[in-house]
C-alpha cells in the first residue's frame, strides 16, 4: 500500500523580484521520514516526473541503539 501526500506548488510575486516557487511538506510527511525545521536539503532531478529529496546533512538517529 502506498500512502501519498498531494500538495500544491506556491508561487510568490513580489514587486521587483523574480517569481519564487515553495513546496511546503506536510507534517505527517516530514515526521516519517525525521525531517526537521532549518534541515538543508537538495533536490535531484531524475526526469521531468521524478524529484529525489537528498538531506545534506543526515540527521542523528534518535532513540537508543538496540543489542
Amino acid at each position: 500500500m502506498t500512502t501519498t501526500y498531494p500538495l500544491k506548488v506556491q508561487a510568490i510575486r513580489s514587486k521587483g523580484v523574480k517569481v519564487r516557487l515553495y513546496v511546503n511538506i506536510p507534517i505527517p510527511l516530514a515526521a516519517a521520514i525525521g525531517l526537521g525545521g532549518g534541515e538543508e536539503v537538495e533536490w535531484e532531478l531524475l526526469d521531468r516526473h521524478e524529484l529525489h529529496l537528498i538531506r545534506t546533512q543526515p540527521a542523528k538517529p534518535k532513540g537508543r541503539i538496540r543489542k
